[in-house]
């Protein structure tokens, strides 16, 4: 969706393949930096501040207007990945007694896997019945609902070092 948004704000077809590279450019390139931060400053601010981030990104989306705003904006969603991606799962492993550490990571990407779908399928359904932004702005919100959970719900202690 991402890449049918920027064709809309008028990057030729044959530039996905780059604006995807750039994406995946800036989320290497700062992964590293988003694990330290993560060590630093704790899983969950990293992940809150990653799920905001993401949210702002699809706001812009939804509101974007020409071609070099999806530049700007994809190499943002870089960032957001390098901030959550692997704190998300440092975080599993901090949450989950070593023992059933393996489970813990099946059952987070069976969760991750499962979500996809139905998360496709709505979105697409949105943008197809009232347009791009509104499918934005629809992702951009669940976005802002995931961090407002994440602050009040997800544990934040070491479980898996007293166990």
């Amino acid at each position: 969706f991402l890449l049918l948004r920027a064709n809309q704000l008028g990057v030729p077809v044959a530039m996905a393949p780059i604006l995807w590279a750039l994406l995946n450019f800036v989320k290497a390139a700062m992964g590293t930096y988003g694990g330290q931060l993560s060590d630093r400053i704790g899983r969950k601010p990293l992940i809150v501040g990653g799920w905001l981030l993401y949210s702002a990104v699809y706001f812009a989306f939804a509101w974007a207007g020409v071609a070099w705003q999806a530049w700007v904006l994809f190499a943002v969603y870089g960032i957001f990945y390098a901030m959550t991606e692997g704190t998300e799962k440092a975080l599993v492993a901090d949450i989950v007694p070593v023992a059933r550490r393996g489970t813990a990571f099946g059952w987070y990407n069976l969760a991750i896997g499962l979500g996809a779908l139905p998360a496709s399928l709505i979105f697409g359904w949105i943008w197809d019945r009232s347009g791009s932004a509104s499918a934005f702005v629809f992702g951009a919100s669940l976005a802002l609902v995931a961090a407002l959970m994440m602050v009040f719900v997800a544990p934040s202690s070491r479980l898996s070092e007293a166990k």
